[in-house]
């Protein structure tokens, strides 16, 4: 992979992150940020 190659995935990856950051940040998005995990426990003897 040339230098130039690299430069240019490193960039898509920049702009990607961008990207998320500016949808994280936007305010009509507040109710996607909520994720529920439901969590299984078991409690196990050893």
């Amino acid at each position: 992979m040339t230098n130039t190659e690299k430069i240019a995935n490193a960039k898509k990856r920049i702009d990607e992150l961008e990207r998320l950051i500016k949808y994280w940040n936007d305010s009509d998005h507040d109710e996607a940020k909520i994720v529920n995990f439901k969590r299984n426990i078991e409690n196990k003897v050893a």
